[in-house]
């Protein structure tokens, strides 16, 4: 498909998001579409895909302008996009999400849906369940439900937004072969919006460059990294370089002790970790390996099965009594085969339901969850509501001294909005930025899922800035990521998870993200001979 984009113009209040923006995109081409967080990429993108509509401008398909308002309308004139968090619906199956939105009768065609869901998983050696709940499958599985989902609507241009987030490096793989495929195969339009450049360089064949809302270069591939990160910044960055101390005899900050951690797919069995004041633990491993309960078992988001969570010493799951009500917590949450109505399930649970999370913040434990609008923020509210709920203690709120406050925070760490924003309408990199300025100073631990998620290079440096102004003044830092370079850049150790098994790396320096990309992959006995 040909694209053509006239003098797209948007803006959010004084923000220019998109400013005269012309672009052509090619059939038979995958373009990457680069900038820092806030260039303007997911508002671009979300105007060609019907997600929201321009202020001015056009939109030529094919030679044919159109003027379409919303997804369904892009689709039918052959653009769909597939979002970095999937917009499937998690009470349905696998099945039930591929039909859900084509034409036809109320009631699909089941029997046909599944035959075509087999054939296109086939086609890209995608792996599909067309019975299994959304709910039990992967991130990348369910990009791939996405990806035939709109192939079956029948889409020419396909635009995915930071797609390589949180999938294993196989499911990548198959992610850019399926892409190879329909670019070079099926004639599509493929426009890749990412953050990671290595994965540009590896799949694209051109790229364009916002900055600031305007374009401000495209070019062929092949390009260097230093290259595209000039072109993105207006400078090359340095590497980052980072001092590691002793920290042998500093106090203990975080203690796991023989903790047990069950979930749906894999368990942790005594699992052990000491994290110590100014420390910093990375959490390696595929989708669903282990790490994330880890994190949780932190923070009280998740019920050890046995064995103690301690701050700085002191127990926080410990009593008979708390493992006896974790013990009817998890009968009640069974309660299916006890014939005991849903009803008053929730009524019990509220009981029993410890919910610790808030012992530890009065420990002086601060989590950031990788969700950020799921978990981390609250989507309706403005940056000056966030900011008077962590500030705010009285019972009425000083509304103008919240405003003050949420304009210092905003000066500090950089965020580009208003207090009266809604927190939705910020970009990724500008939620993160507002994210930390909602944490604490000086917390004795952060626990932190994925802290630098779908940022660009500068800004995932400007978050690390903050964590280790955080660490040098002894906070411990416990956190994960699926970007190997970044935890053995920062990391004091690692810690690999595989399969509710877990090898510990004692020293990040001596280390490489190919040596921890091969113990992601169950490799240990090489690295242990």
């Amino acid at each position: 498909m040909h694209i053509e984009l006239r003098h797209i113009h948007k803006r959010f209040g004084p923000v220019h998001a998109n400013n005269d923006i012309n672009l052509t995109f090619g059939s038979g081409r995958i373009i990457g579409i680069l900038g820092e967080n806030g260039a303007g990429k997911s508002t671009l993108m979300k105007t060609l895909s019907g997600f929201q509509s321009a202020d001015s401008g056009e939109i030529w398909l094919d030679g044919k302008h159109v003027d379409y308002t919303g997804p369904e309308a892009a689709i039918q004139n052959g653009v769909g996009m597939l979002q970095q968090d999937p917009l499937d619906v998690a009470a349905f199956t696998v099945l039930e999400n591929f039909t859900y939105g084509q034409p036809g009768s109320f009631l699909p065609n089941r029997k046909a849906a599944r035959h075509q869901l087999a054939e296109l998983s086939r086609r890209f050696g995608f792996e599909l369940d067309p019975e299994t709940p959304i709910a039990q499958i992967s991130i990348g599985q369910r990009q791939q439900l996405e990806i035939v989902r709109l192939l079956a609507l029948g889409v020419r241009t396909l635009i995915l937004d930071e797609p390589t987030t949180g999938i294993s490096a196989e499911q990548k793989t198959i992610l850019f072969d399926a892409l190879r495929t329909l670019a070079t195969r099926d004639s599509m339009t493929v426009l890749l919006v990412s953050h990671k450049l290595e994965d540009v360089i590896a799949l694209c064949h051109e790229v364009a460059v916002l900055r600031a809302g305007q374009v401000v270069g495209t070019r062929d591939m092949p390009a260097t990294t230093g290259q595209l990160v000039t072109m993105m910044f207006g400078q090359e960055l340095k590497p980052h370089t980072r001092e590691r101390e002793d920290l042998s005899t500093a106090p203990v900050a975080l203690e796991l002790a023989g903790v047990t951690l069950r979930g749906k797919r894999v368990t942790v069995e005594n699992f052990s970790l000491k994290i110590r004041a100014g420390e910093i633990v990375g959490l390696a491993g595929l989708d669903g390996s282990g790490q994330e309960m880890a994190l949780r078992a932190a923070v009280g988001l998740e019920k050890p099965q046995d064995g103690r969570v301690l701050i700085q010493g002191s127990p926080i799951f410990a009593s008979r009594l708390e493992q006896w009500l974790a013990h009817l917590e998890d009968v009640l949450r069974s309660s299916e085969r006890l014939f005991i109505p849903r009803f008053l399930v929730s009524l019990l649970l509220t009981v029993v339901s410890d919910q610790p999370y808030r012992r530890f913040l009065e420990r002086g434990v601060a989590f950031g969850a990788a969700g950020r609008l799921e978990e981390g923020l609250v989507a309706g509210l403005t940056l000056t509501e966030h900011i008077a709920i962590v500030t705010e203690r009285q019972t009425l709120v000083d509304w103008g001294r919240a405003a003050q406050h949420t304009a210092a925070q905003m000066k500090t760490y950089d965020v580009r909005g208003r207090p009266e924003s809604q927190i939705e309408t910020l970009s990724g990199g500008n939620q993160q930025r507002m994210l930390m300025a909602l944490m604490p100073e000086k917390p004795v631990l952060m626990v932190l899922e994925q802290p630098t998620r779908g940022l660009d290079v500068d800004s995932a440096r400007w978050i690390w800035q903050q964590l280790l102004s955080r660490q040098a003044k002894g906070t411990a830092i416990l956190f994960s990521s699926p970007e190997l370079d970044e935890l053995v850049a920062y990391s004091d150790r690692i810690l690999v998870f595989y399969a509710g098994q877990v090898f510990e790396v004692p020293d990040a320096s001596r280390t490489s993200a190919d040596e921890i990309g091969h113990l992601i992959g169950g490799h240990f006995e090489e690295q242990t001979t």
